[in-house]
């Protein structure tokens, strides 16, 4: 998904329009069940979301199988659950994840993914972490005597480690 030169990223379109989605998600009927559901709830909430209602329009159009889904009608949500994906590299990934709705915007919620510990998942996630995380982290902190009204900063090293 975040492959796509096409931004802003989407999981409704990748699901239904990228034919990697299949072979990404390896539970990819429920993963397509529970966004059309959240897509469904959010409709009832904002029914006059254009960006939305485009969304629902283009999957509609384009994929069959949103198509049947939508029109099912099931509006059940879940908020928490195991998501199972395939990654081209570490292969086969096992995430719990959780939903919490923000109590300032019920609209907004936070999603958290976990993997057990010591698990292969979050071994796997480990070592992709570590491809992304670089050799050093350069942090900075303020030198004393500096008369300018903004402080002269020197570099501090801090190594990452696990």
């Amino acid at each position: 998904m975040y492959a796509d030169p096409v931004r802003p990223p989407n999981n409704a379109k990748f699901i239904f329009l990228d034919p990697r989605a299949a072979e990404f998600f390896r539970d990819w009927d429920k993963v397509a069940n529970d966004v059309v559901a959240l897509l469904r709830a959010e409709a009832g909430r904002e029914p006059y979301d254009r960006g939305l209602s485009d969304l629902i329009g283009e999957q509609s159009t384009c994929s069959d199988q949103f198509r049947i889904r939508w029109a099912a009608h099931n509006g059940q949500i879940h908020t928490t659950g195991v998501k199972l994906i395939h990654h081209p590299v570490v292969e086969d990934l096992e995430r719990a994840f959780e939903s919490f709705p923000l109590a300032t915007d019920p609209s907004q919620s936070l999603l958290t993914h976990t993997a057990e510990p010591g698990s292969p998942s979050q071994d796997a996630l480990n070592l992709l972490a570590s491809w992304a995380a670089p050799e050093r982290c350069v942090t900075h902190r303020r030198t004393r005597g500096s008369n300018s009204r903004y402080r002269r900063l020197t570099p501090r090293r801090m190594y990452v480690g696990t």
